[in-house]
C-alpha cells in the first residue's frame, strides 16, 4: 500500500466558502469559485482538475456563502468519482458540526470542524487549496518535495515583483528554500535570496502530513486568541517552531515548453475580464486545449454553435473569439470576445472585447464594448455600452479601467426609470 504514488495516499481539501466581494454583482447569487470561467466551466474546476490530473481521487470542498450554485455544479459535473474505486468528492457546507455554535470562523477552522471526515479518508497527506484561482499545477511534484525535505508544511509560492507582493502572504527564505518568516500582506515585502526586486507570495496551497496537521488544528482550536486561519496563525506558528519549506510554482506548473508560468486571481471585474480576453489571443498563456491536462467540468448537452445571415451589416461572424456550444450568432459581429454556453445574439448587434456569461440574450442593434454581462441577462434592443463611460456609470458598474459590468437588476432599474 505504501509503495503507491504519493497522490494515491493524499487528499485535497478545497476552501470554497468565501464570497469574493471584489467581483461585485457577479457574486450576488453565487460564491466566487462557482463563477463561470473559460466559456463553459467554473473557477473551481481548475483546482479540482489539477488534483484529478495529478492522480488524487479523494477531495473535500468546504462551502459557506451562497453555495447552491457551486453544489449543483459539483453534483452535475463531478459525479463520476466512484466510492467503490476508493474515490470521493465530499461537499462540506458550514453546518455547525462537532458541537460548535459557529459557522466556519477561518480557513483552518473549516478543516478543524471536519476532522472526523478527513480521518475517514485514511490518508497520509492533505493538500489545502483555495478554490478561486486559475492555474495548472502537478501536485505530485510538490508532494514529493514535501516528503523528501521532511517539512512540517510546504507552501506553494509565486515569484512576483515586490511592489505587487503586499496583496499576498509573503515568505522570506534561506537559500535552501526554508521559510524564515511569513508575513501576511506586509507593507515592505522581503525580496528573494537571488533577486531583491522580487518576492515570494503565497498561493494559498499548503501540504501537510495529516497527523501533524490534525494535532496542530486541535491545538489552534483551543487558543482563544487565534483567528483560526492558516495564513494568520498556523503557518507563522510552524515557521517559528517547526520546519516550513517553500515550493516554487515554476517547478510544478503545467505548461508548454518555454511558456511562462500562468496563475491568476480573477478576483476583480477587471482581472476577470482581462483573463477572458487573453484567451482570445493567437497563443494564449493559459492553454485550455491541452488534452494531456484537461480542465474537467460539467458538459451540458447543447447543440453546436450556429452562425446565420450573410448580408452587409447583418453577418453572423466571430473573429479572434471563443464561442461555446448552444450559441446562435444571428447577424452579429463578434470580435475578441468570449461567449459562454447558450448565448443568443440578434441582427445588427456588435460585440467587441465582450464577455457574455451563460444564457445571455442580445437583442437587435445593441453595441457592447469592454463589458462583462452576467448570466441570463437580456440586453434590450439598441443598447450601447462602452462608448460613453459617464453615461454607462449612471446605470451600470464601470471600473477604473473602463470595464462595464451589467446585471439584470441594473437593466431593470434603467428600464423602470425610462
Amino acid at each position: 500500500m505504501r509503495t503507491q504514488r504519493l497522490t494515491h495516499r493524499s487528499m485535497v481539501f478545497v476552501l470554497a466558502g468565501g464570497r469574493g466581494s471584489r467581483l461585485k454583482e457577479l457574486t450576488d447569487r453565487r460564491v466566487k469559485p462557482a463563477v463561470p470561467f473559460g466559456g463553459k466551466g467554473r473557477i473551481i474546476d481548475f483546482a479540482l482538475s489539477n488534483a484529478l490530473n495529478s492522480g488524487i481521487r479523494k477531495m473535500a470542498i468546504a462551502t459557506q456563502y451562497k453555495a447552491h450554485s457551486l453544489i449543483r455544479h459539483l453534483q452535475r459535473g463531478w459525479n463520476f468519482l466512484r466510492a467503490e474505486r476508493n474515490e470521493f468528492l465530499d461537499v462540506l457546507p458550514a453546518s455547525q458540526r462537532g458541537g460548535t455554535e459557529s459557522w466556519y470562523k477561518g480557513t483552518a477552522d473549516a478543516v478543524t470542524q471536519n476532522i472526523d471526515i478527513v480521518d475517514s479518508y485514511d490518508v497520509d497527506y492533505v493538500i489545502i487549496l483555495a478554490g478561486d484561482h486559475i492555474y495548472k499545477m502537478d501536485y505530485e511534484i510538490m508532494l514529493r518535495q514535501h516528503v523528501e525535505s521532511g517539512a512540517d508544511v510546504t507552501v506553494g509560492c509565486l515569484t512576483v515583483p515586490r511592489e505587487e507582493a503586499s496583496a499576498f502572504g509573503v515568505m522570506d527564505t534561506d537559500k535552501a528554500g526554508r521559510i524564515t518568516s511569513f508575513l501576511e500582506k506586509p507593507d515592505d515585502p522581503p525580496g528573494t535570496p537571488e533577486d531583491p526586486a522580487m518576492a515570494l507570495a503565497s498561493m494559498g496551497i499548503y501540504v501537510f502530513d495529516w497527523k501533524f496537521l490534525r494535532d496542530l488544528l486541535q491545538k489552534d482550536a483551543e487558543d482563544a486568541e487565534s483567528t483560526n486561519d492558516f495564513g494568520n496563525d498556523l503557518i507563522p506558528e510552524i515557521v517559528k517552531n517547526g520546519k516550513a519549506m517553500a515550493h516554487r510554482f515554476d517547478e510544478s506548473c503545467v505548461r508548454d515548453q518555454g511558456a511562462p508560468a500562468y496563475w491568476k486571481d480573477v478576483g476583480t471585474v477587471d482581472a476577470f475580464w482581462q483573463a477572458h480576453i487573453d484567451l482570445t489571443n493567437f497563443t494564449p498563456e493559459l492553454d485550455l486545449w491541452d488534452k494531456s491536462w484537461p480542465i474537467w467540468t460539467y458538459n451540458e448537452s447543447v447543440p453546436p454553435a450556429k452562425f446565420i445571415h450573410d448580408e452587409r451589416d447583418r453577418r453572423g461572424m466571430a473573429i479572434s473569439s471563443m464561442v461555446s456550444g448552444g450559441c446562435i450568432v444571428s447577424g452579429t459581429e463578434v470580435r475578441n470576445s468570449v461567449l459562454f454556453t447558450n448565448v443568443h445574439t440578434n441582427s445588427y448587434a456588435v460585440m467587441d472585447h465582450a464577455v457574455l456569461l451563460p444564457g445571455v440574450v442580445v437583442n437587435r442593434s445593441a453595441r457592447l464594448r469592454q463589458v462583462v454581462i452576467d448570466g441570463g441577462v437580456i440586453i434590450p434592443e439598441g443598447l450601447v455600452v462602452g462608448e460613453d463611460h459617464t453615461e454607462d456609470a449612471k446605470w451600470f458598474r464601470v471600473t477604473e479601467r473602463g470595464t462595464t459590468l451589467i446585471s439584470q437588476t441594473m437593466l431593470d432599474k434603467k428600464a423602470a426609470a425610462s
